[in-house]
């Protein structure tokens, strides 16, 4: 059996990953959410927080298949702010991956599995009017 060897010119490399924001400048809600769907998260929602509370202009809450599906989603996120020039985000949560909190600054990420979603319910609480945080 005789062994030919691949010549480079017949290789097919994969394409360099290019960053979406270089094609355009998205802002950080753009792309936490384009990283939740890349990642195959599931319920996504966002909520506008502003007037709500002074921690954050939006929150957003979605849901992972598994413990594991949870980390990995919050990985991809953490990537795509830092790979799109927002910073490192602080993450708490990781160890157990119930329930992952992200705070990007601008906009707070909440990533659960399913039951752990539905028992706190955290959607309800914040959809609901606030009096004004200022106030």
């Amino acid at each position: 059996m005789s062994h030919t060897p691949i010549k480079s010119e017949n290789r097919n490399p994969l394409p360099k990953k290019s960053t979406k924001k270089s094609a355009k400048n998205l802002s950080m809600i753009d792309v936490i959410t384009d990283a939740l769907e890349d990642a195959k998260a599931e319920n996504i929602v966002n909520i506008d927080i502003r007037g709500k509370s002074s921690i954050s202009d939006n929150m957003v809450v979605a849901s992972g298949r598994s413990h594991r599906h949870v980390g990995a989603v919050a990985d991809q996120i953490s990537r795509a702010l830092l790979d799109n020039g927002f910073g490192k985000p602080r993450i708490e949560g990781l160890p157990h991956c119930d329930w992952v909190l992200i705070d990007g600054g601008d906009v707070i990420v909440h990533i659960f599995r399913p039951e752990v979603r539905d028992f706190y319910n955290i959607e309800k609480m914040w959809a609901s009017e606030f009096k004004d945080d200022n106030s």
